[in-house]
């Protein structure tokens, strides 16, 4: 099969690199020329996935049409709130083939899911085409071969089987799922609380506290995800714990890494002007705090990491409102 991937940063790179390496031809969009060029004539990109030598079926460019026209499987990993501006470019020679979206966050203008932004794009039966993968999955440890396990979620049972068969490999399992709305939350929620992971990591608070702030990062995201209309038994599974555990620990994951800048005393601004892949929860904590205000739902961590992040607050005086606020049952919100 061709496959055309849509989005050349380091786990757009990362998946091309796997497809390819199953025998189909992969044509990859990268919106910097000198990413293509690389791509094409040194089978590097040193830019975002540097010291991987990728497969020659791997084709670059930087010409969105031609990356769509031939493949008969699309697979998105632009940057969430980049999505409507690259799509929309494209929608009228949009071919009707499967889609899957391995980009993970919600769109802060909006508080859409990608899958919403999707079907504005391209209308509500994209649906009948559309899968989305998530889960703990580091873009250089899958470009390495390290053991992977994911999970691909849609409305459609014969679009996630041809999704999982096509990405599945002895170093890559893939799990089904038919809980889109709860897959897409737990990729795009877990950033927010790695944020907050990170911060505590900075400040030296140790690991209980660490511990204490996954585990309760988990219940809210399980909350408002139920509101939104997930499963809570989602959350417990590859795209929530699983992916939440790894990005609030793994030394790779961007998110964590702002947070625990942010710890050390820096300031977000200055943080992101050397920044050259996004960190997907600073823009997605914008929209989970409307989501969450709007539905009537406690996040009481994600909204603290939104104080810090675009209201000045300490992380100190944070911290310590989120440990004295009053005592209540664990699972009260069952």
């Amino acid at each position: 099969m061709t496959i055309g991937v849509v989005g050349a940063g380091s786990w757009g790179t990362a998946l091309a690199h796997l497809l390819s390496n199953k025998g189909h031809k992969v044509l990859l969009w990268a919106y910097e020329e000198e990413v293509a060029h690389s791509i094409n004539s040194e089978r590097q990109n040193p830019f975002y996935l540097p010291g991987i030598t990728l497969s020659s079926r791997i084709q670059a460019t930087t010409c969105l049409s031609e990356v769509v026209k031939g493949a008969g499987l699309l697979v998105n990993v632009v940057p969430t709130q980049h999505i409507k501006g690259v799509w929309g470019r494209i929608v009228k020679e949009m071919p009707g083939v499967p889609i899957v979206s391995a980009s993970k966050g919600i769109e802060a203008a909006t508080g859409k899911t990608i899958s919403g932004i999707f079907s504005e794009l391209l209308g509500p039966d994209v649906q009948k085409r559309w899968a989305c993968l998530s889960g703990p999955s580091f873009a250089k440890e899958v470009a390495l071969g390290l053991p992977t396990a994911v999970t691909v979620a849609g409305w459609s049972e014969d679009v996630v089987r041809l999704v999982a068969d096509t990405f599945m490999t002895p170093r890559f399992r893939v799990y089904t799922h038919d809980d889109v709305i709860g897959v897409e939350l737990g990729g795009a929620l877990k950033n927010v609380i790695a944020i907050a992971a990170g911060i505590c990591e900075g400040m030296g608070l140790g690991l209980n506290a660490k511990a204490a702030l996954i585990t309760r990062g988990l219940a809210e995201m399980s909350r408002l995800g139920v509101a939104m209309g997930a499963r809570p038994i989602t959350f417990l599974g590859l795209s929530g714990m699983g992916d939440l555990v790894l990005t609030c620990t793994g030394d790779l994951s961007r998110n964590k890494t702002v947070g625990y800048r942010i710890g050390k005393g820096e300031k977000l601004q200055d943080i992101m002007k050397g920044m050259v892949m996004v960190a997907e929860g600073i823009y997605t904590c914008k929209a989970t705090v409307r989501l969450a205000e709007a539905l009537g739902v406690e996040m009481p961590i994600a909204s603290q990491v939104y104080r810090i992040l675009y209201e000045g607050k300490g992380p100190d005086e944070a911290f310590i409102e989120l440990m004295e606020r009053n005592s209540r049952a664990e699972f009260y919100w069952i």
